[in-house]
């Protein structure tokens, strides 16, 4: 608590009355860089572009956000790790405006004759897990890490659109 008074050139005394530990810190700040994810997310979805390329760039904009927080701040990344569960918990949140952003672009695309899907909730859920079960991979590297760009992004939308049964006609 002495280093983080220091380095916001807080008291001690100041932080304790906003904070009852360090894990309490750790957590709002979590909160406060998923904030921030879930507004540059929601900025992605109401861009003026096809629901497929909105769809790509908010998983990129997703994954390539979380990891640069992560990776920012070391302590950050430690307890990342560590402590999922905890993180899990701040993130019920943040959860639940993306589903809504997934959900209304697949709406979108579905009303739009982009995608096929018969059941949007179902499909914005899944498409929310699924990202979500490769950030850590992604983070670590494990995905993608050999490949260039247009390779990865390749891959990703063969997976995506082949799930979203994308249209012939948008391709």
């Amino acid at each position: 608590m002495n280093d983080i008074a220091v380095a916001s050139k807080k008291g001690r005394r100041t932080l304790y009355t906003y904070f009852k530990s360090k894990d309490e810190i750790y957590l709002a700040v979590v909160e406060s860089e998923l904030d921030i994810l879930s507004d540059v997310m929601k900025r992605v979805a109401e861009k003026n572009i096809s629901p497929d390329e909105k769809i790509i760039e908010m998983i990129y904009t997703r994954l390539d956000a979380v990891k640069e927080v992560v990776f920012r701040n070391g302590t950050l990344r430690a307890n990342f790790f560590r402590d999922i569960w905890k993180v899990e918990k701040v993130r019920k949140r943040f959860d639940a405006k993306e589903i809504q952003l997934f959900r209304a672009v697949l709406q979108e695309g579905k009303d739009k004759g982009v995608f096929l899907i018969d059941n949007v909730e179902m499909t914005a859920l899944l498409v929310h897990y699924c990202v979500k079960g490769i950030e850590v991979p992604y983070i670590r590297g494990q995905i993608g890490a050999n490949l260039d760009v247009a390779t990865r992004k390749k891959y990703v939308s063969n997976i995506v659109f082949g799930a979203l049964h994308k249209t012939e006609i948008n391709k």
